[in-house]
């Protein structure tokens, strides 16, 4: 029986187009549901959009546009991010959506108040509407907040509230027991260390009179929510929490959320608090990556240095891009993205690498004609089998830049093998064919990095029986790029 497995990325903001963070978190879910399928398992792959709050509704009036118009053209820019890097998401969640999203977190929200972890609370409070969320003084540097520098405004509300602080034991042993997997360890470590220090109660709700863009309240016209069970909720309600039993029943708990290290506090700890409250699983696993900066800086509009994953996918393909930030970008934490890196690595790794190995062989069978009636080697099964099993090993662990290289190790022995055997000189069919099942094997290692290129390599071989039998010669996988 095949397992199911259900792997999601955040709802992004839609205030700004996508950055080259948006994407690593794509990619990185992608490549890991990619694998998944590989395996056999019956995969869920969930991503979508956070469309309330102030900055979206603030961002639409300086637009000049209807907050409906707004953020459904920013909406369409993080969808389109499924072609422009080869993504094989299978649901788009938008938060506006009345018909998939709203009946569950309204239901959500019934079961948090039922369970009496919703109270009213006058509130004086300091609140950055960059990071759509009320600061402590401990929070801020200068004065400012730490990641927009900006002052925050101070708000007097009414708002309710949700006991927060009655979760942290539970949320803690959680963890500790490994039932919530938080990865890697040092994140594991920073949020337990978080909760050593204690939990407050967070705000739940707007006053609907000044923000008039989210959901309602269920029970209290003149309020809408709060990000968190606005925005968090959308993890149950893709897969029909507040709508259809059986389909909740089926895919949830989920397997996997992939998400940075900015909103590490608001999925290790206020959305297990709140699943907890309502009866509900905790998902399984937290992969938690770090930032990318650019050029060794952190991007900003300021300093003009924000990189855009589609400008740079249209001028290399999606599978350079994919490539480069699987392999360059350390899964476990932060990492850089330079042009001349970039290309460096394009010319050696796909250029020179992959794709000179593909026509390397694919020319040799060519040459060679029918090659169905040769064996594969032991030498080659064992390195394929080893290489796969240390890739699977990697990729459970979320060591996804360690897996990259270790499936290019693979490539770099089928170079040696050719060199060492020189089939162009002694034309032996065995020889061809091993070289070609190596190749077949890479390609099926390399589908969640460069699906485009092992799409064309796969296209290229002719099995029988599960066999390499002959080949089309494959040109141009990677034009090498001028230096």
């Amino acid at each position: 029986m095949r397992s199911k497995f259900y792997i999601t990325t955040p709802v992004y903001y839609v205030n700004d187009k996508p950055h080259l963070g948006h994407a690593y978190t794509d990619v990185a879910a992608d490549a890991i549901a990619r694998w998944r399928r590989f395996q056999g398992d019956k995969v869920l792959f969930l991503t979508g959009t956070d469309e309330h709050g102030t900055k979206n509704l603030r961002s639409a009036e300086e637009a000049g546009q209807d907050i409906q118009t707004f953020v459904g053209e920013a909406a369409a820019k993080f969808s389109a991010l499924k072609e422009v890097l080869n993504l094989s998401w299978d649901r788009f969640i938008r938060t506006s959506d009345q018909k998939m999203h709203w009946p569950g977190a309204q239901d959500l929200w019934r079961k948090l108040e039922d369970g009496g972890d919703l109270y009213w609370k006058d509130y004086e409070g300091l609140y950055c509407v960059g990071c759509e969320m009320f600061l402590i003084e401990r929070d801020l540097v200068g004065g400012l907040c730490p990641t927009h520098k900006q002052k925050p405004e101070l708000v007097r509300e009414k708002n309710l509230f949700f006991r927060l602080s009655r979760y942290r034991e539970r949320v803690r042993r959680a963890i500790e027991s490994g039932s919530l997997e938080i990865c890697p360890e040092t994140r594991q470590n920073e949020i337990l260390a978080l909760l050593k220090r204690g939990l407050e109660d967070v705000s739940f709700s707007r006053p609907k009179e000044k923000l008039g863009w989210g959901i309602p309240v269920p029970g209290h016209d003149d309020q809408v929510m709060y990000v968190w069970c606005d925005a968090l909720s959308n993890y149950v309600t893709a897969v029909g929490y507040g709508r259809d039993g059986k389909e909740f029943k089926k895919w949830w708990p989920a397997e996997i959320h992939v998400i940075g290290k900015d909103i590490l506090r608001f999925h290790a700890a206020i959305w297990p608090a709140m699943l907890l409250s309502a009866g509900l699983a905790l998902p399984k696993r937290i992969y938690v990556h770090g930032f990318i900066t650019a050029d060794g800086e952190k991007m900003s509009k300021s300093l003009g240095n924000v990189v855009d994953p589609v400008a740079v996918a249209k001028k290399y393909g999606s599978d350079a891009v994919r490539y480069y930030l699987l392999r360059e970008i350390p899964s476990d934490g932060d990492g850089d993205f330079n042009q001349r890196r970039f290309e460096e690595c394009y010319n050696a790794d796909l250029a020179n690498g992959l794709g000179n190995f593909a026509s390397r062989v694919t020319t040799l069978a060519q040459r060679a004609g029918d090659l169905g009636k040769s064996k594969v080697s032991r030498e080659v099964r064992v390195q394929i089998d080893n290489t796969a099993a240390l890739v699977r090993n990697d990729i459970e662990r979320f060591k996804l830049h360690t897996a990259v290289a270790r499936v290019w190790g693979l490539i770099k022995f089928g170079d040696g093998y050719i060199n060492d055997h020189k089939p162009w000189e002694t034309q032996d069919k065995t020889v061809i064919a091993n070289a070609l099942y190596l190749l077949g094997a890479i390609a099926r290692l390399v589908e969640p990095i460069t699906p485009g290129a092992a799409a064309r390599i796969t296209a290229a071989i002719r099995t029988v029986g599960g066999k390499p039998a002959g080949a089309q010669k494959i040109e141009n996988l990677f034009p090498r790029l001028d230096a």
